[in-house]
């Protein structure tokens, strides 16, 4: 059975043939000591295609529009991997898998015939790189289009989260966006800890100003249904799913 790959799909459409909001991006700039090579810009010109797909093409994004729009597009998007090959069944059976992962499911997503329908979970991309390529400088690359397109209306106006599973790869992150800051004065990327969410969005309920973007982060593998010192349950923060979600892993 031939794989079905989103790059392959994407790489057909011309990112100089969009609307100037969807094109006009540097994606070269990083710091004052690192640029992203062409491997780096291609794949930052693939995400943009994507979103421009998803939140473009397949029905333009309108602020405060109903949920069965996006929806809609869920539908179109796994329409779309089906018109390009995609056969393999991937709806999730219920009765095979963990009872309390199903539980959960079923608190979020409507069981038909035993299955939840993967539909569902079509709404993501995957940059896919070596270890040691830079994919955490395309991930905090990504912060800066991300907050671009909000601001000019093209995208929802979501937070974004990033998880990953090591402490490690956290630092890694900190590092490359104080390097991004220190070289931008038109952008300011502020990483706060995923437990401080309540409390920042007190102090700023939008979180994309016109020259900076708040960015959370936590541990994967400290995310949980229930809450601890260190572990934090994922329902006090899900915000019915209108996240930006990164996840780091090597």
């Amino acid at each position: 059975m031939s794989k079905v790959f989103l790059q392959d799909m994407v790489e057909e459409i011309r990112l100089d043939s969009l609307p100037l909001n969807w094109s006009s991006f540097d994606l070269v700039s990083f710091s004052t000591s690192k640029q992203l090579y062409d491997y780096q810009q291609k794949a930052m010109e693939n995400a943009i295609k994507v979103l421009w797909k998803y939140y473009e093409d397949f029905a333009d994004y309108h602020q405060s529009e109903p949920l069965e729009v996006n929806l809609e597009r869920k539908r179109k998007f796994f329409q779309w991997y089906q018109d390009n090959g995609l056969t393999e069944a991937l709806d999730i059976r219920v009765n095979r898998i963990r009872r309390d992962i199903a539980r959960l499911l079923e608190g979020y997503y409507e069981i038909e015939d035993g299955k939840i329908r993967y539909e569902h979970f079509i709404n993501r991309m995957n940059f896919w790189m070596a270890t040691g390529s830079g994919k955490t400088l395309v991930i905090v690359k990504l912060f800066e289009v991300l907050r671009e397109l909000i601001q000019r209306g093209e995208i929802p106006s979501h937070d974004i989260l990033v998880l990953t599973h090591r402490d490690d790869l956290i630092e890694q992150l900190k590092r490359h966006v104080n390097e991004f800051n220190a070289a931008h004065g038109d952008l300011f990327i502020r990483l706060r800890e995923l437990k401080e969410y309540a409390e920042v969005k007190r102090e700023t309920p939008s979180l994309f100003k016109e020259h900076e973007v708040t960015v959370f982060y936590y541990r994967s593998d400290n995310l949980s249904d229930e809450q601890k010192e260190k572990i934090v349950d994922f329902r006090n923060y899900d915000d019915e799913g209108k996240w930006y979600l990164s996840l780091i892993h090597i």
